[in-house]
């Protein structure tokens, strides 16, 4: 016969303590269950495809932070000011007109601006401001198609049916992509745009400039400077021009004149993705 076992101070604990530990092991074993290491990566949740203010652009392509704003504005307005001192390699040169450099700048103020960013647009490239916090092109919602090409209101469908493109000349930016601020230059703010229109005097009638305020560049204490490319020709592939509001105020043409009395002047206009 056996003799009665005998439970020590130290074997009472163990044995008290197995019930917990073979509850941990049952809970960390039980089907269905899988440990964080194993768990597979969460898949990034798609974005609400809604259009809160009505304006044909999603709010998940909306800038709606300050921070976010004054980010894009930055690096929007610096991009396209080094153009007129040094036009980038990676700017195609078929795509090289006013349109095309607000394009251009729109694009690369939103993507990622790391050293490869650095490195491959050159040595005049600095950071200017911390990236966008939303959203880079490399992950936009909608990819390099940015620019929206008809009217009315934002539908899911949009994104399949033509309605959003990687192209839009001055026309179709001042029509879907931006909101009328007004003809005073004191409601301008940097990054928005200027248009004219001049029907029957040239091929493209519509014509767009960018509003830099305080230009980073030899800005001569002034805060009224803009950009523009002046638009290819038959004779000629156009350039890149920088400018004082002031100085255009004046110019011999009174078409191109930003002014209130100028009727071929169509004001100052605000990009859409920053209201």
């Amino acid at each position: 016969m056996l003799p009665p076992l005998r439970l020590t101070p130290v074997l009472l604990l163990c044995v008290a303590a197995l019930p917990l530990f073979a509850a941990c092991r049952q809970t960390a074993a039980r089907p269905g269950v899988t440990s964080a290491a194993a768990a597979p990566p969460a898949a990034k949740p798609a974005p609400a495809w809604t259009d809160s203010d009505s304006d044909g652009i999603p709010d998940p392509i909306e800038l709606r932070t300050y921070g976010d704003r004054e980010s894009f504005r930055k690096w929007f307005t610096a991009i396209a000011e080094e153009q007129f001192y040094d036009a980038s390699k990676e700017w195609n040169e078929s795509q090289r007109d006013c349109a095309g450099l607000v394009r251009f700048a729109w694009r690369e103020a939103l993507r990622a601006h790391d050293r490869a960013w650095l490195l491959k647009m050159g040595e005049a490239y600095d950071p200017v401001a911390p990236d966008v916090r939303s959203y880079t092109l490399e992950r936009s919602p909608v990819g390099e198609k940015l620019f929206r090409t008809a009217a009315g209101s934002f539908s899911e469908a949009d994104l399949s049916d033509g309605t959003f493109s990687e192209f839009a000349d001055a026309r179709t930016l001042k029509e879907f992509n931006a909101r009328f601020v007004g003809r005073d230059a004191r409601q301008a703010e940097p990054g928005d745009l200027l248009f004219f229109h001049q029907p029957w005097v040239q091929k493209y009638p519509y014509h767009v400039m960018l509003f830099l305020g305080r230009a980073r560049v030899d800005d001569e204490g002034a805060s009224d400077w803009l950009v523009y490319h002046t638009g290819s020709s038959a004779s000629d592939a156009g350039e890149v021009r920088k400018v004082r509001l002031s100085v255009l105020a004046r110019h011999p043409d009174p078409r191109w004149r930003p002014v209130a009395a100028n009727k071929n002047f169509l004001g100052f206009y605000r990009l859409k993705i920053l209201e």
